[in-house]
This record gives structure tokens, sequence and C-alpha cells, in this order.
């Protein structure tokens, strides 16, 4: 069964305060009967040496052992709370002021009494009980008085007085009983209405910041999850404390909200002005195509062989355009939609940089541009996906192409970096971009300024595919640019070997 704070909480408390108690109630018990036992024995700490000086028979030395147990009984009826005994030196019980069977021992340790007599030891001293066996390593040892015995020069014994005997226990026993049960039932009532009041005061206590969190949390709700038209209560940063904590992660969750909340309308905004200017790009092929087939459709008989064929090859360029405009939206959205899956193997680099350099000969050649590759011979082996590979050098050999002016050069520059690493750099000598744009330049739709429009369209799109493509490939491209020097986009790769 799993409890919650406040039931872990209950219990710890509870079991802290009865373990309070019942050593509280123990100890008080334990030093009430040691400071009773202490004052009792200083009261009647010469009691056997007075007993042993004014006693005749016991002054002469020569013991009747008969007269002397009467003689302890006399004095128990005077004195119902001691027992008296004759104890010889070496420990034996000679004689005592006890009906028959009562005393169960025969022998007592003589050292309490040495200790008692000589005052080696700060009181209350216990010696043995006659009346008790010991039973396994405990024995009943009670609080006495004992003076020695001599004959002359010579140690007869010792007068042994236990103080407090059996009827003394017995009665003080009821009467301690009845006090005891009257006491624990006013214990028992005050430790009630305390518990009481300390879990009432604990409780509000932990629930006051429960109760703070409950209402950060409905009025983060009304406010409809946007954490800038609401003041959330700051937490304390406390591992040890639940319910910090759990405001701490709140608070943590409302940023995060938030954080995505502002995301999501940045990217609705953005979706929207792309849909407008998408709508804006697919508008213009589509009604150039649309106005060169109805001329045709309408004027064919009127027009000579050439214009036919000028207008066909027009509305063939627009569809083209339209076609390569579309496949660029789907690829963006594939990208968007985390789809695409990696195809990773291990190939030559030189050989794809050569295959795709042969590819833009001819729209080299038309323009008037030069592409080399430095290294010529770069005998890398990498580890990537070739297709999203040739699609990224691709984009941004086509992307300086159009921004190259005639005359121009554009440079494939392989560099070996630490780790393993190779950089790959698109370098041409354009017009280039200004600084203030190149944050903005892999945004869908986004042109630069200066950039030179040449006789074929374009989508716009490709350098937001190139960024997408090597974020999937677990790199970063960076740009540097120089108005009117040119521009290099550059990447890197895991080199093999």
């Amino acid at each position: 069964m799993i409890l919650s704070l406040y039931q872990r909480i209950s219990i710890a408390l509870v079991l802290l305060f009865l373990a309070i108690a019942c050593t509280f109630t123990w100890w008080s018990a334990k030093l009430e009967v040691s400071s009773r036992h202490e004052a009792e024995q200083r009261l009647h700490l010469q009691l056997a040496e007075h007993l042993g000086n004014d006693n005749p028979l016991l002054k002469e030395g020569v013991y009747d052992y008969r007269e002397l147990k009467n003689l302890f009984h006399s004095l128990m009826i005077l004195g119902p709370s001691f027992e008296f005994y004759f104890i010889a030196p070496s420990g034996s019980i000679l004689s005592y002021s006890a009906e028959p069977g009562k005393v169960k021992r025969e022998q007592i340790d003589i050292a309490p009494l040495v200790d008692f007599i000589n005052h080696k030891k700060s009181l209350p001293i216990y010696g043995d009980d006659p009346r008790n066996n010991c039973e396994g390593i405990a024995c009943a040892q009670k609080i006495f008085s004992a003076a020695p015995i001599y004959n002359g020069d010579n140690l007869q014994g010792y007068l042994y007085i236990i103080i407090g005997g059996e009827k003394y226990d017995s009665i003080f026993a009821d009467v301690l009983s009845a006090q005891h049960l009257s006491q624990s039932w006013v214990f028992l009532f005050s430790v009630m209405v305390f518990f009481f009041l300390v879990l009432i005061a604990l409780l509000r206590f932990l629930t006051q910041p429960l109760k703070q969190l409950t209402e950060n949390v409905r009025a983060f709700k009304q406010a409809g999850f946007e954490k800038n038209k609401v003041i959330l209560q700051q937490w304390p940063a406390a591992k040890h404390n639940e319910i910090h904590e759990l405001g701490s992660a709140f608070n943590e969750m409302a940023e995060q909200i938030n954080y995505q909340f502002v995301q999501l309308q940045a990217n609705d905004k953005k979706r929207r002005e792309m849909l407008t200017d998408l709508s804006h790009d697919l508008r213009t092929p589509l009604a150039a195509l649309q106005g060169y087939l109805e001329t045709i459709q309408l004027k064919g008989a009127q027009l000579s062989s050439e214009q036919h064929q000028r207008f066909i090859d027009i509305a063939f360029k627009n569809a083209n355009q339209l076609k390569k405009l579309v496949d660029q939206i789907f690829e963006l959205a594939h990208l968007d939609g985390g789809q695409v899956t990696l195809d990773l193997e291990t190939f030559p680099l030189a050989e794809l940089l050569h295959d795709i350099a042969a590819k833009f000969q001819h729209r080299l050649q038309e323009k008037g541009l030069t592409l080399n590759i430095s290294p010529e011979q770069c005998e890398f082996l990498v580890y990537t996906d070739i297709g999203k590979l040739e699609r990224v050098l691709s984009n941004l050999i086509d992307n300086a192409i159009r921004h190259t002016a005639a005359g121009g050069k554009i440079t494939i520059q392989v560099d070996e970096k630490p780790n393993n690493k190779l950089n790959l750099s698109v370098i041409d000598n354009g017009t280039g971009i200004n600084e203030n744009e190149l944050a903005y330049i892999f945004d869908a739709r986004y042109r630069a300024s200066n950039a030179i429009c040449d006789s074929k369209e374009h989508g716009g799109l490709g350098l937001a595919i190139t960024q997408k493509l090597l974020h999937l490939l677990q790199s970063e491209i960076n740009v540097d640019s120089q108005i009117g020097k040119g521009t290099s986009f550059n990447f890197c790769l895991t080199k093999i070997g």
C-alpha cells in the first residue's frame, strides 16, 4: 500500500510522540524510584548500627538464634516495612524475621554491605533480597541498612535490615496502581488533546502551500494557459519539500507550455504567410500556363509554326516550374513531419563530388561558370546517407549558380578536422548577402534582396530543405558572406579511417 505524504507524516508524528512519551514515562518512573530509595536509605542510614548498639542480645556477642529471631519478629511488628536478618561474614543467613518458607535464599552477596558500611558508593545502594531467588541474570535487590556486629575484635556477622520489605511492596504496589490508573487517564487525555492541536497546526502548515499551488493552477487555467497573463508564486528550491518541488515543476511546466504556445502562434503565422506566398507562386506559373494554352486553343490556326512552338515551350517551362514548386512543397512537408528515414552507408566522397559536378556541367557552361573540387583527389571515406548528401550539395550548387554572375567560379572544398570530421564548403564569388539578412536565408520563401535573378524560375525553398536534411544527418550548416565578394556554405561529415 502506497501512503500519501500526509499519511506518512501523521504516522511518523504518532510514533515519535509515543516514543517520546514512553521514554519520558520510563525515565520519570525510574528517577522517582531512585530518588525515593535514596531518601529512605538516608533516613534509615544508621538504623542497623543503633539496633546493634542498643540491643543487649546483639551487644553481648553470644547469640541465641531463637531468641534473636524472636527479637527480629518483635522489631518487625513495630516496623512492618522492615525485614531483619543476621548475616554471617561469609554471607550465610543465620537468623531472620520471617515466617517459615518465606526466605528463599541461604546466602547473599556481602560486597554491597561492605560498601554501605564503609561509604564507598553513593546512595542508593542495593543488596540482595533473601525472599527472592536469582532468576537468569537478574536478581531482586532492595535498599537496606547494615552494621557490623563484633565480639571484642572478632567480627561475628552483620545486622542486615531490608527497608521496604515484601509487605511494604505489596501495599505500595496497590496504592501505586490506583495512582497510576488515574494518572494514565489524565496523561492519555492530555496526550490526545496535545496531539490533536499539533496535528491541526501541522496540517494547516502543510496544506497552505498546497492551497497556494491549487490557486496558481486555477488562475493559470482561467488565463487560457498563458503565463504572461497571470503571476505565479515563486517556490524555493527545496528538494526535501515535495510541495515546493511540485510548485517549481509546475512553474517550469507553465513556462514550457507558454513557450510552446508562443511557438505555435509564430509557426501558425509563418504557415499562413508561407501559404500566401506559395499560393502566389503557384498562381503565377499556373496563370501563365493557362494563358498560353488558351491562346493556342483560340488562335491556333492563326499562329505561325514559330509562334506555336514558342507558346508551347513557354507553357512547358511554366508546367515544369509548377511541378518543381509542388515537389519542393511536398518535400518540405515530408521533412517537417519527421517521417524521414536514413540509409547510412560508407562510400568514397570524391566519387559523389565528381558525379554532382558532372550533373551541373551543362548549366555551368550555359552561364559561363567554372566548378572546382579542392583537393581534386580527396581520398576520404564518409559514413552518411548518400542520397540526402547529394540533395544537400545539389541545392547549394544550384543556389551558387543562380547567385553568381557570368564568368564566376564555384568551389567545393574539403578540409580535414579533428575527431574524424570533414568540413565541406560550397564557395562562390557571386553577389553575396547582406549581413542583416544572414539569419533569415534558411526560412522558407525568403530571398535575399540582392540576389541575381536568372532566366530560370525557382521556388525559394532550397535552403530551408537543405538545413532540414543536414539536421537529419546530425550536422549544422553555417554561412559566411560579403557583399560583392561571394558566399560560403559549410557543414561537417563523419570521416571513416
